[in-house]
């Protein structure tokens, strides 16, 4: 149980074994809580090193992934959805190595089947078993870090959860660049409250340090990464970092990963709790509406901007 560092971010264990500690004791406060929240705060992501999830769960999902993208372009096009970023991306002109599609509400057995009966003729009883299976597992994840954010700034005792939020799944694939090295995706700051990576062998995620270097970080195969993305930022009125990140691709292999993102539900504010806000932090971002803010930044105004830029310029708080 602890951390350490690797490529110069932090690798926190989360194993079977350090999640068994109980709450509130001073091993989880001092020893988990305390290095999730300066990690969230310092650098904007770790490596979550975790062993709870078994190696042939991540195998069964990437395979049946990979069957995924090799359906017919026109086929992952019904995969459609309004809010932007939940359906199928791709085609991009300035980011042509990039595929992706989303599944909304993605640890409800009926969204999941759901999806595999739009892109399946009929349907796929392997991809909702294995996905669902992934699904709750990382959801599980997902609530523990939580709970060691909520605790290491003194407030779960007031709540289950920083906002309410119903899951998005991602998966996306980077083919091999023809030659040399080109970008995968390019450099942003997510809009969703945070995100839980899972690569399948092939890296290319790149972070951007504090100091503005480009670092690039490679998994172990049982890692995960946990990323802050604005929302959080905002939530926690500006301590934790929304780091800057992109793929780069190198190579002569095709990558695939996944990711879960919360989605604050419809008519949430976003706003930092009381506790959070003191003459020592006043007040940097406005309380928002979050799909107010996620239209807007996929809108033509919020494209304009640097993605580390947006939610300052929608909420930002003028000194």
């Amino acid at each position: 149980m602890g951390s350490d560092f690797r490529h110069g971010f932090p690798a926190i264990e989360l194993s079977m074994t350090s999640l068994a500690v109980d709450r509130g004791t001073d091993e989880w406060n001092s020893f988990l809580c305390k290095r999730v929240r300066e990690a969230c705060e310092n650098y904007g992501c770790f490596e979550i090193v975790y062993d709870k999830i078994p190696l042939q769960l991540r195998a069964e999902a990437f395979s049946l992934i990979r069957q995924l993208f090799s359906l017919p372009l026109e086929t992952k096009k019904k995969n459609v959805n309004p809010k932007p970023f939940h359906g199928y991306c791709g085609e991009y002109p300035h980011v042509p190595l990039y595929e992706s599609l989303g599944l909304e509400d993605a640890s409800n057995f009926e969204a999941v089947r759901e999806f595999t009966e739009l892109l399946w003729p009929n349907g796929h009883d392997h991809f909702c078993n294995a996905i669902l299976t992934m699904m709750r597992q990382l959801d599980e994840l997902k609530d523990v870090i939580e709970m060691m954010i909520l605790d290491s700034y003194g407030l779960g005792e007031k709540s289950d959860s920083i906002v309410p939020c119903k899951m998005l799944l991602r998966v996306m694939k980077y083919s091999a660049p023809p030659s040399g090295e080109e970008v995968g995706l390019t450099a942003h700051t997510d809009k969703l409250l945070s995100a839980i990576l899972c690569e399948d062998q092939v890296s290319g995620i790149e972070f951007e340090t504090k100091d503005g270097q480009w670092v690039k970080l490679s998994l172990s195969p049982s890692s995960f990464l946990f990323i802050v993305g604005d929302p959080l930022m905002a939530w926690s009125n500006g301590r934790m970092h929304p780091v800057k990140h992109r793929v780069m691709m190198r190579g002569e292999k095709e990558r695939i990963s996944l990711g879960i993102f919360p989605v604050p539900t419809e008519g949430t504010i976003i706003k930092p709790p009381n506790e959070l806000r003191d003459e020592e932090h006043p007040q940097i971002i406005k309380e928002f509406d979050f799909t107010e803010f996620f239209r807007f930044f996929s809108s033509e105004e919020g494209v304009a901007i640097d993605s580390a830029k947006q939610v300052f310029a929608f909420a930002g708080i003028s000194t």
